[in-house]
């Protein structure tokens, strides 16, 4: 635990001086503790660990590359890209970049209360009911977690993680 602390510490400290494509590549450090320190209901932890990427984004390659490396538990990653909202479903996580924010209330509506995270990064998305929102605070990488939508949807997120995050 105390290694996950000092990791998303040293990779928040690190961003100051990166450009947001660089920043790109330091999400993937983020999602993929995401999937270490939030639990999914047991009935969703079969098959692969599906993340779905709506539209565009540097970050498909980033979080390609993670998945060759690392697994959700003993389940595959897979990375899905999706051309729109209606597609954002039957996965466990769903990434919103910022050029598609404004699909958030549909992909909300297509989830409902499945055990699906869905992970934004534009400014003010967790209060408009994302679960968890990267956003750039003193020039660091940090992320708001919106719990209620979170408990909602049946998912439990550790008290580590929740102590790293801003609290919507």
């Amino acid at each position: 635990m105390r290694n996950f602390l000092l990791s998303l510490s040293l990779v928040a400290l690190s961003t100051s001086a990166f450009s947001q494509a660089q920043i790109y590549k330091l999400h993937p450090v983020f999602i993929f503790s995401f999937t270490r320190y939030i639990q999914w209901p047991d009935a969703a932890n079969g098959g692969d660990f599906v993340i779905k990427v709506v539209g565009d984004s540097p970050i498909i390659a980033e979080l390609e590359a993670m998945a060759k490396q690392k697994k959700a538990g003993d389940r595959t990653i897979k990375i899905m890209k999706v051309a729109t909202a209606a597609q954002a479903d039957n996965c466990s996580m769903v990434f919103i970049p910022a050029a598609q924010s404004g699909t958030l209330n549909d992909v909300i509506q297509k989830i409902g209360v499945k055990p699906t995270l869905i992970v934004t990064e534009e400014a003010g998305m967790a209060a408009k009911g994302s679960d968890i929102n990267f956003i750039t605070k003193d020039g660091k990488l940090a992320f708001e977690l919106n719990q209620t939508p979170i408990n909602k949807k049946g998912l439990k997120v550790s008290t580590e993680l929740t102590r790293l995050a801003i609290l919507i």
